[in-house]
């Protein structure tokens, strides 16, 4: 998720790899923390670095509650399609 460029600016991108896992911070966490960062440069990792933790710092106990709650509903689409992808 962070590429750190040759001339020490970090960006956020979307990576081009495929998992087959369903990780819970697949699907709960990363999707709200690339729109937080939404192509930001940032002129080194300690202000990436900084960001994150503000950012992790300010959740609220609930964003983390509904990602555990939605485990069973989003394995068992899985186990229904057969392993395939599932995004919502």
């Amino acid at each position: 998720m962070l590429v750190y460029a040759t001339r020490k600016t970090a960006c956020v991108g979307s990576s081009a790899n495929i998992d087959d896992d369903l990780a819970p911070s697949d699907f709960h966490l990363f999707g709200p923390l690339k729109r937080h960062l939404g192509g930001t440069a940032f002129e080194t990792e300690d202000y990436l670095i900084s960001e994150l933790r503000n950012w992790f710092d300010n959740l609220d106990v609930d964003f983390f509650r509904v990602g555990i709650n939605s485990l069973l509903s989003r394995w068992q689409k899985c186990i229904d399609l057969h392993g395939d992808y599932v995004e919502k």
